[in-house]
Parts: C-alpha cells; sequence; structure tokens
C-alpha cells in the first residue's frame, strides 16, 4: 500500500524513466512530455490532458537481435499500468548501442 502512494507522489514521466531504466539498462533514455500538444483533441475532452502523450528515445542492449516490433512490444509492455490509468500515446525510438552509434 505505501508503494502505491509513494507511486501517486511520482510524476507519471518519473514513473516511465523508472520502469524503463531498470528493465532496458538502458545507456539513453529520454522522455519528452508532449501532451500540451494534443491538449484539444477530441480523445483528450473530459481529461486533465496531463502526462498522457509522450516521446520516448531508448538506446538499450535489451534491444539486439529483437525487430522493431518486438521493441516496441517490450515498451509498451512495461509501461502497461500507465496505459491503463491514463497514458495515452507513445512514440517510440528504440535503438540497440550499435544503431545508435552508427549515426
Amino acid at each position: 500500500m505505501a508503494a502505491r502512494g509513494a507511486n501517486a507522489v511520482l510524476s507519471r514521466a518519473n514513473r516511465i524513466k523508472t520502469k524503463l531504466q531498470s528493465a532496458l539498462e538502458a545507456t539513453v533514455l529520454e522522455v519528452e512530455d508532449v501532451s500540451y500538444q494534443h491538449a484539444g483533441h477530441a480523445a483528450m475532452r473530459g481529461t486533465s490532458g496531463e502526462e498522457t502523450h509522450f516521446n520516448l528515445r531508448i538506446v538499450s542492449p535489451k534491444f539486439d537481435g529483437q525487430s522493431l516490433v518486438k521493441r516496441h512490444r517490450m515498451v509498451y509492455d512495461l509501461l502497461a499500468d500507465e496505459l491503463q490509468s491514463g497514458l495515452h500515446a507513445l512514440s517510440i525510438v528504440a535503438k540497440t548501442p550499435h544503431e545508435s552509434a552508427a549515426k
């Protein structure tokens, strides 16, 4: 019960960072809240519109050998409880360290 209360205090962005960093051992993890860009959209009417849309950039060795679809599925699975509690959309860039270095 105490953990649930602690989660309520953390922003959704911080919870996302914590979950993804812990599970994916990311070498790069950028979480950008772009909810303000969607404030007037039909799907957001009647909600606070806060912390609902995020851009994610993740570089992780855990993505090695995984297709782009599997990488995205990994992220969605890790954030399933957030998606059930108000997180509306994610834009995900998921790369391996080798792919990121090749830029």
